[in-house]
């Protein structure tokens, strides 16, 4: 369990899945549409969803861009939190908000998997909470024109290394979407 005290609790935190973010993602459709059936799964289950929107320049608050894709409908009930850097734990209420909950871990799903997937996971397990990448729940664009591999690629190799995280007394991994398991730490 995650090495921060009376965080028994698991929430699916879902990153980014902005009009603006996934429009070019890797397979865009089946990505969202995991990421949909993930949160309905949580509302059946009672698991805090917690819905995580970027802002910047290129993202502008209120803008189409800046949209939840149309797919998802976040409930006002639950908890957004904005944020204006990759990790989502920056300069942010995440923190806050998950204490709230008595949350300690975390099934991360979202984009951009090479961008701020990366950041939340990293930010996360470097604050004592356990990150759970959803392996077939993200996507990113294509950047390959600036030197980076194939989006498919990209996926893979965030999906290898982040399956082989381990600190004392906390924990990482990958699980697929249909083998998630909120209940289980």
């Amino acid at each position: 369990m995650a090495t921060l005290a009376d965080r028994p609790n698991t929430a699916l935190l879902v990153v980014d899945v902005q009009d603006g973010v996934v429009a070019e993602g890797h397979d865009r459709d089946t990505v969202v549409g995991r990421i949909a059936g993930l949160v309905g799964k949580a509302r059946e289950e009672r698991v805090p969803v917690i819905w995580v929107q970027h802002n910047d320049d290129d993202l502008v608050r209120g803008s189409d861009q800046w949209r939840m894709a149309p797919e998802l409908a976040p409930d006002d009930s639950e908890p957004l939190v904005e944020k204006s850097y990759g990790d989502a734990f920056e300069g942010t209420t995440l923190e806050e908000t998950l204490a709230d909950l008595g949350v300690g871990r975390l099934v991360v799903v979202g984009a951009e998997t090479d961008a701020c997937i990366r950041a939340t996971l990293h930010g996360a397990f470097a604050r004592g909470y356990d990150p759970i990448l959803v392996h077939d729940a993200h996507t990113t664009g294509d950047k390959s024109k600036w030197g980076a591999p194939p989006p498919e690629q990209v996926i893979a190799h965030t999906n290898l290394y982040w399956s082989y995280q381990a600190a004392p007394g906390k924990t990482a991994g990958t699980v697929a979407a249909a083998d998630v398991a909120f209940g289980d730490a």
